[in-house]
Protein backbone atom coordinates (compact mmCIF):
# COMPACT_ATOMS: atom_id res chain seq x y z
CA UNK A 1 0.00 0.00 0.00
CA UNK A 2 1.39 3.63 -1.18
CA UNK A 3 0.75 5.99 1.11
CA UNK A 4 1.00 9.94 -0.31
CA UNK A 5 2.59 11.85 2.39
CA UNK A 6 0.87 15.40 3.27
CA UNK A 7 1.23 18.40 0.86
CA UNK A 8 2.49 21.44 2.63
CA UNK A 9 3.43 24.24 1.23
CA UNK A 10 7.32 26.09 1.73
CA UNK A 11 7.13 29.31 2.95
CA UNK A 12 10.63 29.76 2.71
CA UNK A 13 11.97 33.52 3.21
CA UNK A 14 14.60 33.12 0.86
CA UNK A 15 12.73 31.45 -1.70
CA UNK A 16 14.86 28.53 -2.25
CA UNK A 17 17.98 30.55 -2.53
CA UNK A 18 20.68 28.94 -0.34
CA UNK A 19 23.48 31.49 0.08
CA UNK A 20 20.46 33.73 1.06
CA UNK A 21 19.50 31.73 3.70
CA UNK A 22 23.28 30.95 5.05
CA UNK A 23 23.71 35.08 4.78
CA UNK A 24 20.00 35.75 6.64
CA UNK A 25 20.88 33.64 9.29
CA UNK A 26 24.11 35.76 9.80
CA UNK A 27 22.29 38.66 10.00
CA UNK A 28 20.15 37.41 12.49
CA UNK A 29 23.49 36.79 14.55
CA UNK A 30 25.16 40.09 13.83
CA UNK A 31 27.09 39.05 11.82
CA UNK A 32 27.72 40.97 8.25
CA UNK A 33 30.77 39.05 6.27
CA UNK A 34 28.54 36.40 4.75
CA UNK A 35 26.16 39.40 3.51
CA UNK A 36 29.04 41.01 1.83
CA UNK A 37 30.65 37.77 0.18
CA UNK A 38 26.95 37.12 -0.64
CA UNK A 39 26.63 40.62 -2.76
CA UNK A 40 30.22 40.16 -4.31
CA UNK A 41 29.15 37.10 -5.92
CA UNK A 42 25.97 38.34 -6.92
CA UNK A 43 27.49 41.00 -9.22
CA UNK A 44 25.72 42.89 -11.40
CA UNK A 45 22.78 40.59 -11.88
CA UNK A 46 20.72 43.22 -10.63
CA UNK A 47 17.20 41.24 -10.55
CA UNK A 48 18.82 38.98 -8.53
CA UNK A 49 20.50 41.68 -6.70
CA UNK A 50 17.21 43.91 -5.68
CA UNK A 51 15.43 40.46 -4.56
CA UNK A 52 18.22 39.42 -2.06
CA UNK A 53 18.74 42.73 -0.81
CA UNK A 54 15.02 43.45 -0.26
CA UNK A 55 14.88 40.12 1.90
CA UNK A 56 18.24 40.98 3.84
CA UNK A 57 16.95 44.60 4.50
CA UNK A 58 13.84 42.83 6.02
CA UNK A 59 16.23 40.48 8.23
CA UNK A 60 18.35 43.17 9.60
CA UNK A 61 15.86 45.47 10.37
CA UNK A 62 15.88 43.95 13.42
CA UNK A 63 19.45 43.51 14.09
CA UNK A 64 22.51 45.96 14.65
CA UNK A 65 24.29 44.12 11.88
CA UNK A 66 24.22 46.53 9.11
CA UNK A 67 25.01 49.37 11.82
CA UNK A 68 28.26 46.92 12.71
CA UNK A 69 29.28 46.67 8.88
CA UNK A 70 28.94 49.99 8.41
CA UNK A 71 31.22 51.22 11.19
CA UNK A 72 33.61 48.07 10.11
CA UNK A 73 33.55 49.43 6.66
CA UNK A 74 32.29 53.20 6.36
CA UNK A 75 33.35 53.40 2.62
CA UNK A 76 31.82 50.29 1.55
CA UNK A 77 29.24 50.49 -1.16
CA UNK A 78 27.46 47.43 -0.65
CA UNK A 79 26.88 48.64 3.06
CA UNK A 80 25.87 51.63 2.41
CA UNK A 81 22.98 50.03 -0.19
CA UNK A 82 21.63 47.83 2.59
CA UNK A 83 21.95 50.36 5.39
CA UNK A 84 19.76 52.67 3.41
CA UNK A 85 17.13 49.79 2.40
CA UNK A 86 16.77 48.31 5.94
CA UNK A 87 16.40 52.10 7.36
CA UNK A 88 13.66 51.97 4.72
CA UNK A 89 12.27 48.54 6.09
CA UNK A 90 12.55 50.32 9.44
CA UNK A 91 10.37 53.52 9.32
CA UNK A 92 7.46 51.36 7.44
CA UNK A 93 7.68 49.21 10.30
CA UNK A 94 7.05 52.08 12.96
CA UNK A 95 4.38 53.37 10.52
CA UNK A 96 2.83 50.41 10.73
CA UNK A 97 3.01 49.80 14.14
CA UNK A 98 1.72 53.58 15.00
CA UNK A 99 -1.43 53.09 12.64
CA UNK A 100 -1.92 54.48 8.76
CA UNK A 101 -3.66 57.25 10.51
CA UNK A 102 -1.04 58.37 13.11
CA UNK A 103 1.35 59.46 10.47
CA UNK A 104 5.06 59.22 10.07
CA UNK A 105 7.89 60.48 11.76
CA UNK A 106 8.97 63.04 9.11
CA UNK A 107 12.37 63.61 10.65
CA UNK A 108 13.19 59.71 10.17
CA UNK A 109 11.07 59.91 6.72
CA UNK A 110 13.60 62.63 5.30
CA UNK A 111 16.88 60.54 6.76
CA UNK A 112 15.74 57.62 5.33
CA UNK A 113 15.80 58.67 1.87
CA UNK A 114 19.22 60.63 2.48
CA UNK A 115 20.31 57.23 3.14
CA UNK A 116 18.71 56.19 -0.26
CA UNK A 117 20.67 59.19 -2.01
CA UNK A 118 24.09 59.15 -0.07
CA UNK A 119 23.79 55.08 -1.20
CA UNK A 120 23.19 55.61 -4.87
CA UNK A 121 26.21 57.81 -4.62
CA UNK A 122 28.58 55.27 -2.78
CA UNK A 123 27.40 52.56 -5.54
CA UNK A 124 26.04 54.59 -8.56
CA UNK A 125 25.07 52.09 -10.83
CA UNK A 126 23.13 50.02 -8.40
CA UNK A 127 19.19 50.49 -9.09
CA UNK A 128 18.62 49.24 -5.72
CA UNK A 129 18.48 52.76 -3.67
CA UNK A 130 16.13 54.01 -6.07
CA UNK A 131 14.01 51.10 -5.53
CA UNK A 132 14.47 52.09 -1.59
CA UNK A 133 13.28 55.95 -2.77
CA UNK A 134 10.39 54.37 -4.40
CA UNK A 135 9.68 52.61 -1.27
CA UNK A 136 9.38 55.01 0.98
CA UNK A 137 8.01 57.22 -0.96
CA UNK A 138 4.64 56.21 -0.30
CA UNK A 139 5.06 57.00 3.06
CA UNK A 140 5.20 61.05 2.75
CA UNK A 141 1.38 62.02 3.91
CA UNK A 142 0.96 63.58 0.84
CA UNK A 143 3.10 61.76 -1.56
CA UNK A 144 6.52 63.45 -3.03
CA UNK A 145 5.99 66.62 -5.44
CA UNK A 146 5.85 64.40 -9.39
CA UNK A 147 9.05 66.00 -10.22
CA UNK A 148 11.13 64.68 -8.15
CA UNK A 149 9.25 60.81 -8.00
CA UNK A 150 10.14 60.36 -11.76
CA UNK A 151 13.40 61.73 -11.02
CA UNK A 152 13.68 58.53 -8.85
CA UNK A 153 12.16 56.56 -11.36
CA UNK A 154 13.97 57.28 -14.12
CA UNK A 155 17.45 56.76 -12.09
CA UNK A 156 15.54 53.58 -11.68
CA UNK A 157 15.60 52.53 -15.08
CA UNK A 158 18.24 53.86 -16.11
CA UNK A 159 20.22 51.43 -14.25
CA UNK A 160 17.35 48.36 -14.61
CA UNK A 161 14.60 49.85 -16.82
CA UNK A 162 12.71 46.11 -16.37
CA UNK A 163 12.98 46.01 -12.41
CA UNK A 164 10.04 44.01 -10.79
CA UNK A 165 10.83 45.65 -7.49
CA UNK A 166 10.74 48.89 -8.63
CA UNK A 167 7.55 48.37 -10.65
CA UNK A 168 6.14 46.92 -7.87
CA UNK A 169 6.78 50.05 -5.30
CA UNK A 170 5.71 52.36 -7.95
CA UNK A 171 2.54 50.37 -8.78
CA UNK A 172 1.94 50.26 -5.04
CA UNK A 173 2.55 54.59 -4.90
CA UNK A 174 -0.50 55.34 -7.80
CA UNK A 175 -2.91 52.63 -5.96
CA UNK A 176 -5.50 54.19 -4.34
CA UNK A 177 -4.44 52.55 -0.40
CA UNK A 178 -1.70 55.38 -1.11
CA UNK A 179 -1.67 58.37 -3.41
CA UNK A 180 -3.56 57.68 -6.19
CA UNK A 181 -6.75 55.53 -7.88
CA UNK A 182 -7.53 51.86 -8.86
CA UNK A 183 -7.58 53.52 -12.54
CA UNK A 184 -4.11 55.20 -12.23
CA UNK A 185 -3.16 51.66 -10.80
CA UNK A 186 -4.26 49.62 -13.62
CA UNK A 187 -3.19 52.32 -15.91
CA UNK A 188 0.40 52.41 -14.84
CA UNK A 189 0.41 48.44 -14.84
CA UNK A 190 -0.73 48.07 -18.14
CA UNK A 191 1.34 50.58 -19.56
CA UNK A 192 4.52 48.76 -18.12
CA UNK A 193 3.55 45.20 -19.35
CA UNK A 194 2.99 45.99 -22.45
CA UNK A 195 6.36 47.97 -22.90
CA UNK A 196 8.18 44.57 -21.39
CA UNK A 197 10.32 42.56 -23.41
CA UNK A 198 9.08 38.72 -23.99
CA UNK A 199 10.04 36.71 -21.14
CA UNK A 200 10.12 39.60 -18.59
CA UNK A 201 7.90 39.12 -15.15
CA UNK A 202 6.40 42.64 -15.94
CA UNK A 203 3.10 41.27 -17.56
CA UNK A 204 1.93 39.97 -14.05
CA UNK A 205 1.66 43.76 -12.55
CA UNK A 206 -1.26 43.51 -13.86
CA UNK A 207 -2.27 40.60 -11.42
CA UNK A 208 -0.62 42.09 -8.83
CA UNK A 209 -2.66 45.36 -9.57
CA UNK A 210 -6.03 42.98 -9.15
CA UNK A 211 -4.78 41.66 -5.83
CA UNK A 212 -4.26 45.28 -4.90
CA UNK A 213 -7.46 46.19 -5.87
CA UNK A 214 -9.35 43.33 -4.49
CA UNK A 215 -7.17 43.88 -0.51
CA UNK A 216 -8.42 47.65 -1.00
CA UNK A 217 -12.46 47.25 -1.78
CA UNK A 218 -12.20 44.44 0.58
CA UNK A 219 -11.05 46.06 3.70
CA UNK A 220 -12.92 49.29 3.12
CA UNK A 221 -16.33 46.77 2.77
CA UNK A 222 -15.44 45.48 6.34
CA UNK A 223 -17.75 42.79 5.74
CA UNK A 224 -20.02 44.31 3.79
CA UNK A 225 -21.24 42.60 0.45
CA UNK A 226 -19.95 44.72 -3.02
CA UNK A 227 -22.67 44.80 -5.94
CA UNK A 228 -20.41 43.30 -8.71
CA UNK A 229 -17.17 42.09 -6.32
CA UNK A 230 -17.74 38.91 -7.24
CA UNK A 231 -16.55 38.87 -10.07
CA UNK A 232 -13.66 40.79 -9.69
CA UNK A 233 -11.20 37.71 -10.34
CA UNK A 234 -13.29 36.41 -13.32
CA UNK A 235 -14.69 38.84 -15.89
CA UNK A 236 -13.78 38.61 -19.05
CA UNK A 237 -10.68 41.37 -18.96
CA UNK A 238 -9.34 39.54 -16.06
CA UNK A 239 -9.12 36.62 -18.03
CA UNK A 240 -7.45 37.84 -20.93
CA UNK A 241 -5.14 39.78 -18.65
CA UNK A 242 -4.27 36.18 -16.97
CA UNK A 243 -3.97 34.78 -20.63
CA UNK A 244 -1.53 37.58 -21.64
CA UNK A 245 0.80 37.40 -19.07
CA UNK A 246 0.83 33.79 -19.81
CA UNK A 247 1.74 34.17 -23.13
CA UNK A 248 4.06 36.95 -22.69
CA UNK A 249 5.68 35.83 -19.35
CA UNK A 250 5.63 32.11 -18.95
CA UNK A 251 5.71 30.78 -22.71
CA UNK A 252 9.10 32.30 -22.98
CA UNK A 253 10.26 31.00 -20.55
CA UNK A 254 13.01 27.82 -20.37
CA UNK A 255 12.87 24.29 -19.04
CA UNK A 256 15.62 25.37 -16.69
CA UNK A 257 14.23 25.58 -12.59
CA UNK A 258 12.65 28.99 -11.72
CA UNK A 259 14.92 31.90 -10.48
CA UNK A 260 14.09 32.86 -6.53
CA UNK A 261 13.68 35.93 -7.48
CA UNK A 262 10.63 34.91 -9.63
CA UNK A 263 8.46 33.10 -7.02
CA UNK A 264 6.59 35.96 -5.08
CA UNK A 265 5.62 36.78 -8.85
CA UNK A 266 4.51 33.37 -9.86
CA UNK A 267 2.28 33.28 -6.59
CA UNK A 268 0.58 36.26 -7.84
CA UNK A 269 -0.48 34.65 -11.48
CA UNK A 270 -1.10 31.31 -9.84
CA UNK A 271 -3.47 33.00 -7.33
CA UNK A 272 -5.37 34.88 -10.30
CA UNK A 273 -5.62 32.08 -12.45
CA UNK A 274 -7.03 30.13 -9.63
CA UNK A 275 -9.56 32.65 -8.77
CA UNK A 276 -10.75 33.23 -12.50
CA UNK A 277 -11.00 29.32 -12.88
CA UNK A 278 -8.24 28.86 -15.37
CA UNK A 279 -7.12 25.17 -14.35
CA UNK A 280 -4.45 24.87 -17.41
CA UNK A 281 -2.55 27.85 -16.49
CA UNK A 282 -2.99 27.39 -12.70
CA UNK A 283 -1.86 23.43 -12.60
CA UNK A 284 0.95 24.25 -15.35
CA UNK A 285 1.87 27.31 -12.73
CA UNK A 286 1.74 25.18 -9.27
CA UNK A 287 3.64 22.51 -11.39
CA UNK A 288 6.60 25.22 -11.68
CA UNK A 289 6.42 26.19 -8.47
CA UNK A 290 6.73 22.55 -6.43
CA UNK A 291 6.12 23.81 -2.87
CA UNK A 292 7.45 27.39 -3.01
CA UNK A 293 4.56 29.24 -1.86
CA UNK A 294 4.55 32.92 -1.00
CA UNK A 295 2.24 34.61 1.41
CA UNK A 296 0.98 37.32 -0.76
CA UNK A 297 -1.00 37.35 -2.18
CA UNK A 298 -2.90 34.25 -0.54
CA UNK A 299 -3.30 35.94 2.80
CA UNK A 300 -5.39 38.41 1.00
CA UNK A 301 -7.99 36.02 0.63
CA UNK A 302 -7.42 33.74 3.44
CA UNK A 303 -4.95 31.81 5.65
CA UNK A 304 -1.98 31.50 3.14
CA UNK A 305 -1.64 27.86 3.58
CA UNK A 306 -4.50 26.89 3.59
CA UNK A 307 -5.72 28.73 0.54
CA UNK A 308 -2.28 27.45 -1.51
CA UNK A 309 -2.52 24.02 -0.63
CA UNK A 310 -6.67 23.78 -1.05
CA UNK A 311 -6.57 25.39 -4.69
CA UNK A 312 -3.24 22.85 -5.84
CA UNK A 313 -5.43 20.18 -4.81
CA UNK A 314 -8.59 21.72 -6.74
CA UNK A 315 -6.70 22.59 -10.03
CA UNK A 316 -4.85 18.81 -9.96
CA UNK A 317 -1.86 19.86 -9.65
CA UNK A 318 0.65 17.28 -9.82
CA UNK A 319 3.66 16.98 -6.88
Amino acid sequence: MVVRRRFVPDFDPAFGDRPLADALHDIVIGRWQGVRELLHDTGDDWPLRTHRIRLLAHAAAGSRATEIWRAAEPSGPDAAVVSAATEVVRVFQRAIAAGRGAGTDRTRLDAAVTACLKAADAHPSDPMPWVSLLTVARLYEDGVPRRELRGWWEEMRRRDPYNVEGHVQLLRYHSARWHGTHGRMYDFARDAAGASPPGSPLPVLVQIARAEEYRYVADEAQGRVVRGFDQHWKHELAITEIRRTWERWILWRTDGPVAPQEIGELNYLVHAACHAGLRLEASGLFRLLGRRAAHLPWAYTGDAAEQFTRWRAQMDATP
